[in-house]
C-alpha cells in the first residue's frame, strides 16, 4: 500500500512540476508584456528602440522564455517588428499608417455609436454629457496637472459606455486591438490646448446625441470627431519631423 502511494504521489509530482513551472512561465509573461506594451504605448520605447530577450530579462529579473512569449505577443499586436539581425524593435508609426489606423477606427468607432444610439440606457449618456460640458482639459506637456486624469479618464469612460452599450462583444473585442494603436499615435502627437477643448465638446455632442437616441447625429458627430482628431495626430506628426 505504501508503495503504491509513493507511485502515485511520485506521478502526481512529475505531472503537475511542469504545469506549475509553465504557469509561472505565462503570469511572467503576461507582466512582462503587459509593462512593455504600457511602455510603448506610452511613448517611452520610442519606435526604433531594440528589444533584446537578453537585455529584456535581465531587465525584468525573469528568464528569456516569458520574454520571447511577450515579445512575440508584441509582434503579433504590430508593436514590435523585425530589426537589426532579427533582433525585435518598436515599430514605427508613419502619417500612411496613422491615415490608415483612422480609416478603420472611423468604420469601427461610427458603427459603435449607431448602436449604442439604439440600445443604450440614455441616463448614463446624460450624465456623461454633462460632465463633459464641465470638464478642464489638462495643459499639454504637464503630466503634473491635477485636470489630465479626470478629463483622459472621462474620455475613456465614454469609450466604455459606448462599447458596452453596443452590446456587440465581436465589436468590443476589434475596438481594444484598435485602441492600443490609437493612444499610441494620441501620444506621439504633441496635445493641441485648443483642440482638446474642441475635443471635449464633441464628445459631449457624440453622448447627448447617443442619449437622445438619435442614431444619425451620433454617427454623423463621431466621424467629424474623428477626422478633426486625424488632422491634429498628422498636423503634429509633421511639425514633429
Amino acid at each position: 500500500m505504501r508503495a503504491h502511494r509513493a507511485v502515485a504521489m511520485a506521478a502526481r509530482l512529475y505531472t503537475e512540476a511542469p504545469s506549475a513551472t509553465y504557469a509561472r512561465a505565462v503570469r511572467a509573461g503576461d507582466r512582462v508584456y503587459e509593462a512593455l506594451r504600457e511602455e510603448i504605448v506610452a511613448g517611452r520605447l520610442r519606435p526604433g528602440t531594440e528589444l533584446s530577450e537578453v537585455d529584456q530579462a535581465e531587465r525584468w529579473g525573469v528568464s528569456r522564455t516569458p520574454v520571447r512569449e511577450a515579445l512575440s505577443r508584441l509582434r503579433a499586436d504590430g508593436l514590435a517588428v523585425v530589426g537589426r539581425g532579427r533582433t525585435l524593435a518598436v515599430s514605427d508609426i508613419q502619417a500612411a499608417d496613422v491615415v490608415r489606423l483612422f480609416e478603420l477606427r472611423e468604420a469601427l468607432e461610427t458603427q459603435a455609436a449607431r448602436l449604442a444610439a439604439r440600445r443604450c440606457r440614455p441616463e448614463v449618456f446624460s450624465a456623461l454629457a454633462h460632465r463633459f460640458a464641465t470638464v478642464t482639459p489638462p495643459r499639454p506637456g504637464d503630466p503634473t496637472d491635477p485636470h489630465g486624469p479626470g478629463y483622459y479618464g472621462l474620455v475613456a469612460e465614454l469609450d466604455a459606455a459606448v462599447d458596452e452599450a453596443t452590446d456587440s462583444p465581436y465589436l468590443r473585442s476589434a475596438l481594444a486591438a484598435l485602441r492600443t494603436h490609437v493612444a499610441r499615435a494620441r501620444r506621439l502627437a504633441a496635445d493641441n490646448p485648443e483642440r482638446l477643448r474642441a475635443a471635449a465638446g464633441e464628445h459631449r455632442l457624440i453622448a447627448e446625441a447617443i442619449a437622445d437616441r438619435d442614431e444619425v447625429l451620433a454617427v454623423h458627430a463621431t466621424a467629424v470627431h474623428l477626422r478633426l482628431a486625424l488632422a491634429n495626430v498628422l498636423t503634429s506628426l509633421e511639425a514633429a519631423r
